[in-house]
C-alpha cells in the first residue's frame, strides 16, 4: 500500500490538524507527518504548493489528496477497517458521524472565543453566555455517548469521534471552563492517551507565535 502523508500546521494552535493526527496516531495507523507552520500574516505559501485549498490538514495517499479533518478520518477508516477509527456497530457508527458533523459545523462561540493554544496558562477569562451554551451541548454529547458505550471514550475504545473533539478537551482545560465530574473524567482519559502526550509535548516546544490566537 502507498504510504500516507499527513500535512499539518502548528501543533500548538492547529485544532483541525490535531483531529486527524490524533485519530491516526491513536488508532495505530502508520503515516508520515509534514508540518508546515502558519507563521505568516497571510498564511504560509508553502501550503498552497501541496494543498488544493491552501489549508491544512491534508492527506496524501500515493499522490491522491484528501482534505478536511473528518474526510481524512473517514478515508483512512475505509483503508483500515479494523483500526477502530469508526465503531463497528451500525447505530454507534451513525451516532459517531452525527456527533462528528455537529462538531464540524457547530460550536462557533467556543471556537472564536477560546482558540486552541496548548501553551496558554490556565485561566478563566470573561466569556459570553453563548460559549457556555456550546459547552453544555458538548457535555451532553459526551455524557450520552459514554453512558451508551460504557466509556471510557465516546464509543468505548478511542475512535475518530473522540479525535474530532480532542481540541475541545484542550480548550476546556486551558480556559478553565467549569464542567461536570463526568466531563473531567473523559478529559482525563483523553489526556492520558500516548498520542495526546506526544502531540502536546511537541506543541509546547514550538516557538512560532500567532498573535490572534494569544490572549
Amino acid at each position: 500500500m502507498d504510504k500516507l502523508t499527513l500535512y499539518i500546521g502548528n501543533k500548538n494552535y492547529s485544532s483541525w490538524s490535531f483531529r486527524p493526527w490524533i485519530a491516526l496516531e491513536g488508532c495505530g495507523v502508520a503515516f508520515e507527518e509534514v508540518l508546515i507552520p502558519f507563521d505568516f500574516s497571510a498564511g504560509n505559501p508553502q501550503i498552497r504548493e501541496v494543498s488544493p485549498t491552501g489549508k491544512v490538514p491534508m492527506l496524501d495517499h500515493g499522490g491522491f489528496k484528501i482534505w478536511e479533518s473528518l474526510a481524512i478520518i473517514e478515508y483512512v477508516a475505509e483503508l483500515f477497517p479494523d483500526a477502530g477509527l469508526l465503531p463497528q456497530d451500525r447505530q454507534a457508527r451513525s451516532l459517531a458521524r452525527s456527533y462528528s458533523m455537529e462538531m464540524l459545523s457547530g460550536f462557533s462561540a467556543l471556537r472564536s472565543n477560546c482558540p486552541m493554544n496548548m501553551r496558554r496558562p490556565v485561566g478563566r477569562p470573561d466569556l459570553p453566555g453563548e460559549v457556555m451554551k456550546d459547552v453544555a451541548r458538548i457535555e451532553t454529547i459526551w455524557h450520552e455517548a459514554r453512558s451508551r458505550s460504557g466509556g471510557p471514550f465516546l464509543f468505548g475504545a478511542f475512535s475518530g469521534a473522540d479525535a474530532m473533539f480532542a481540541p475541545v478537551v484542550s480548550r476546556l482545560e486551558r480556559y478553565d471552563i467549569a464542567v461536570s465530574a463526568k466531563t473531567k473524567a473523559y478529559m482525563a482519559a483523553m489526556k492520558a492517551l500516548p498520542a495526546w502526550k506526544k502531540w502536546e509535548e511537541a506543541a509546547l516546544k514550538e516557538t512560532w507565535i500567532v498573535p490572534e490566537d494569544e490572549d
